[in-house]
């Protein structure tokens, strides 16, 4: 009963998390999009300005309820906690359709919806969190040689972007900035989960802080949050937001889920079954962020507006190119 209390407190932290987060996207927008009106260098380009902008700073704060999803993690597995960042997708894209005014179609809301769907079929088979008695639990975990060689794969795939990919390709593949999120970000969220339960245990009384392996997982997460920081910086700068915030969740979740089922081995007890339908809702997942990337432009394409939703007759006709020849009068 422990396990599934846990659970529920986990879940309710990452929903309210979420909402916030969602919100926190569109904020930063606005002041990284007034920066770059005053004229200082934008962040796609490297430049800061947008330290220097309250509005930027209004959504660091709003981001700041990212600290109830760092608590979710420590009273749930990483793999039921994750997947409800969708929610946070849906409240970016419906605030980037009426603050932003990046349009919102009807392809980005079945999207959505399809995103929210897989979400709930990963948590209704999520597995419950195993009992952690000490952070050096976690340490012994996090030094076991599959997660080693996993943490040695991503910190390799990340430098070979940052130095040899941004440079050249940052500016046109979304994928670019989002993988480097997205790959620390896994390592982050097993650092924070750490941390969370050194917090919880030492809140019941027993102080994890007297072992140096709490204090190297507070550095790690620090870190990784900066640079990640940095890169989601640039991506909501460069590309539209409605795309972003999908690819991101994503890719997070995929490789969140991928170093969870690693170093903490959650579907050890899971039923062919609850993994079998777990799988489907991450597929579902998918599916709903590769209609939002394929369909991202179409809310902002007149001529496909008009082929999707033609008022009348004279629209079809007027859409018609002014150069086209007419046709040639044959008579019998």
């Amino acid at each position: 009963m422990r396990g599934i209390s846990d659970n529920v407190h986990g879940v309710i932290l990452a929903l309210s998390s979420s909402i916030f987060i969602g919100a926190s996207f569109i904020i930063k927008k606005k002041g990284l999009k007034k920066a770059s009106a005053t004229g200082g260098t934008r962040a796609g380009s490297g430049g800061h300005a947008y330290l220097l902008e309250p509005m930027w700073w209004a959504g660091m704060l709003t981001s700041k309820s990212q600290g109830a999803n760092f608590a979710a993690y420590a009273y749930a597995p990483a793999i039921l906690v994750t997947p409800l960042g969708a929610l946070s997708i849906i409240v970016s894209a419906v605030l980037a359709h009426f603050i932003l005014k990046e349009r919102l179609h009807i392809f980005g809301i079945v999207g959505c919806v399809l995103c929210l769907v897989g979400s709930v079929s990963i948590v209704l088979h999520a597995p419950l969190e195993k009992k952690i008695e000490s952070v050096m639990e976690v340490w012994h975990l996090a030094t076991e040689p599959g997660f080693i060689v996993y943490t040695c794969v991503v910190m390799v795939v990340v430098l070979v972007l940052i130095f040899r990919y941004v440079p050249k390709l940052g500016q046109r593949y979304l994928v670019i900035y989002i993988g480097i999120c997205s790959l620390t970000g896994s390592l982050t969220v097993m650092g924070v989960k750490a941390v969370g339960i050194a917090l919880k245990l030492s809140f019941e009384g027993k102080n994890q802080f007297k072992y140096y392996q709490t204090w190297l997982f507070t550095v790690f997460v620090i870190v990784f949050c900066l640079l990640q920081l940095n890169y989601l910086n640039k991506a909501l700068e460069t590309f539209n937001t409605a795309v972003v915030s999908p690819v991101y969740y994503v890719m997070f979740t995929t490789l969140t889920i991928l170093a969870s089922m690693i170093m903490f081995k959650d579907y050890d007890h899971q039923t062919a079954t609850q993994i079998i339908t777990a799988l489907c809702g991450f597929i579902t997942i998918l599916g709903g962020t590769f209609l939002l990337h394929k369909t991202k432009d179409m809310g902002n394409n007149p001529s496909t507006n008009a082929i999707l939703l033609p008022k009348n007759n004279k629209d079809i006709e007027s859409s018609k190119p002014t150069n086209e020849k007419p046709k040639e009068t044959v008579e019998v």
